[in-house]
């Protein structure tokens, strides 16, 4: 299997152990967050093979290229419109949230829409660019931040501040039923493959997808989602992490890098995050201005010789960040991101059937 589709994998599992989904973890701690986890789990790896063994029989075409080929346009359009929409707002949250983060820990006077400005100004650039040289970013941020991620990582687990009888305490808690919330959130991490609905137009030869590679996905996944839940409720406490808004962030501020250039791991955990969630945002919205871009097209509206339809969804793109970002407050977030996750893992059961379709329509 090719290395650019761990990084989407891993990129997804890396961005969102700031984001909302620990904190929606942790709020069922006591109500099934543990086997929810390990539910999620298994259904993740299985929805990772699931669409990798998809796009396999497909190799150099994405998700429009074979509905544009075996549905009628009438069904391709309003299913390729509902994929964009949720991709971008995937992207979105990513977006909003580390918004919010930069707000409270490092820019507190700078006024929010120009912090989310910043960010878009970079992102503009980004999603326009072709998408083989998106997998060449991913390539060079994923591979600069990984061995600064592995070091916090296990100087979390070393620390004298991570308390087991925390941990301990949470384990007990494992009898309770699932939550489907606290599922859908976690799984949410092993779905990075499923950009692959665009990206797999760059993969012109078939790629073979085994169990070592399943294997390996599973490791960092379980690894993944096992720090995400248990690290901060080691460092912070049971009872006490369930009033923290983010709980990696008051994890990584506990933690101290004694020989190193800056002792802090707070503001070195935000700056590595902010390249790995810039990649996040990027990747989602890269994807959705593809799917925009093969149902909408715009042949008219060109200026010299240029055409500019691709622009004006990314027009779209920014009004509707900076109005989120000013009407959303943090709490709020939370709770949108719980609902969208809940409809995301719903909406894959239709993608699957949409999958089987073509697969059939395709033997035929």
């Amino acid at each position: 299997m090719s290395r650019y589709f761990f990084y989407l994998v891993f990129v997804n599992m890396i961005a969102n152990v700031v984001a909302s989904v620990p904190k929606i973890l942790i709020s069922h701690r006591e109500d099934g967050a543990i086997v929810s986890m390990i539910l999620s789990f298994f259904s993740g790896l299985v929805f990772c093979y699931i669409v990798t063994r998809f796009f396999n029989l497909f190799p150099g075409q994405g998700l429009p290229e074979l509905t544009r080929k075996y549905l009628p346009r009438w069904v391709s359009f309003p299913v390729l419109l509902l994929i964009a929409g949720s991709w971008y707002i995937a992207g979105l949250i990513t977006l909003v949230t580390f918004s919010f983060l930069l707000k409270r820990f490092l820019t507190p006077d700078m006024p929010l829409p120009w912090i989310t400005s910043t960010f878009l100004l970079f992102l503009t650039y980004g999603i326009l660019m072709k998408s083989r040289s998106v997998l060449y970013t991913i390539e060079f941020v994923l591979l600069c931040c990984l061995p600064i991620i592995f070091v916090i990582t296990l100087k979390a687990y070393t620390t004298p501040e991570l308390r087991w009888d925390f941990i301990k305490e949470a384990v007990m808690h494992i009898y309770h039923v699932p939550d489907f919330s606290a599922f859908s959130a976690s799984t949410y991490l092993l779905l990075g493959g499923f950009n692959l609905i665009i990206f797999n137009r760059l993969f012109k030869r078939e790629q073979h997808i085994n169990w070592k590679n399943m294997l390996f996905i599973g490791l960092a996944g379980g690894a993944s989602l096992v720090t995400t839940y248990f690290v901060p409720i080691g460092i912070n406490g049971f009872e006490s992490i369930g009033g923290i808004v983010y709980p990696w962030i008051t994890t990584s501020d506990a933690l101290r890098l004694e020989f190193f250039v800056v002792e802090r791991v707070l503001y070195i955990f935000l700056l590595l995050y902010l390249a790995i969630s810039f990649l996040s945002v990027l990747i989602h919205w890269h994807v959705t201005l593809e799917l925009l871009k093969s149902i909408i097209w715009f042949k008219r509206l060109r200026w010299k010789k240029r055409n500019l339809t691709p622009f004006l969804f990314i027009g779209l793109f920014w009004f509707v960040s900076l109005e989120i970002v000013t009407y959303l407050t943090e709490y709020q977030l939370i709770e949108y991101t719980r609902y969208f996750l809940n409809y995301l893992l719903c909406s894959f059961a239709v993608m699957f059937g949409l999958f089987l379709f073509i697969k059939r329509r395709a033997e035929v």
